[in-house]
């Protein structure tokens, strides 16, 4: 197997008529000690192209060496459609977050696939903030949900009260993935937690991008 991680994005570029998109802190803070350890990485979307991003404030040097980095902007530019990209050649899946997964991700029967057929070989599969939405449409081989009796974090229902978007979102993702079989796992709001179990690694917050990708390339480096 390959050391390369699939980078999951989400094409959904509005929330409740607002700009939106992958929220870059999220994919720039996990990609740096990856890149940094020497995996490669793909990003991929439902249909292929471009990904909105949100969130990439250049005050964030972590966010300024990636969107400086041409090759990063170039394949963010044209990512690749996930029926082109064969799950066995990855060793983990990525989620970052972003409120379009919650739309698109979460329910796309490519994704779940790769997720699955990742996981079956024994890779790995992260997210972190709303990213565990991805895992809803992945099924273990008796066509139950993947994730259904393992430990995850996601945002937190505090969280999205803090940020005004309770009312804004289809479902919350802390309920959603508890009513999916999962123990559920939180810290106070916008502290950075990070949750190990199985071949599952996620992260509560963009406070926790970091942690995942420092957990992540630590165990592809083993």
């Amino acid at each position: 197997m390959s050391k390369t991680i699939l980078i999951a994005l989400s094409q959904v570029d509005k929330l409740a008529g607002e700009p939106n998109g992958t929220y870059f802190p999220e994919l720039s803070h996990f990609l740096a000690p990856v890149v940094d350890a020497g995996f490669d990485y793909v990003l991929a979307t439902p249909s292929g192209g471009a990904a909105p991003i949100d969130g990439d404030d250049r005050e964030d040097p972590v966010n300024a060496r990636f969107l400086d980095d041409a090759t990063f902007t170039a394949r963010l530019a044209e990512t690749r459609a996930i029926a082109d990209v064969d799950p066995s050649d990855y060793a983990a899946i990525f989620y970052p977050g972003g409120y379009g997964v919650l739309f698109d991700l979460a329910e796309h029967d490519g994704f779940g696939a790769a997720t699955s057929t990742i996981h079956a070989a024994g890779g790995w599969v992260s997210a972190v903030c709303h990213g565990p939405a991805g895992f809803l449409a992945a099924k273990n081989a008796d066509g139950e949900a993947l994730i259904a009796g393992h430990a995850v974090t996601s945002f937190t229902r505090e969280e999205e009260a803090d940020f005004g978007t309770l009312d804004k979102i289809p479902y919350l993702l802390e309920e959603r993935l508890v009513r999916t079989g999962t123990t559920f796992s939180k810290v106070a709001p916008w502290g950075e937690h990070r949750v190990v179990d199985g071949q599952f690694v996620t992260g509560q917050n963009p406070a926790s991008a970091g942690a995942v990708g420092r957990y992540l390339a630590e165990q592809l480096a083993a």
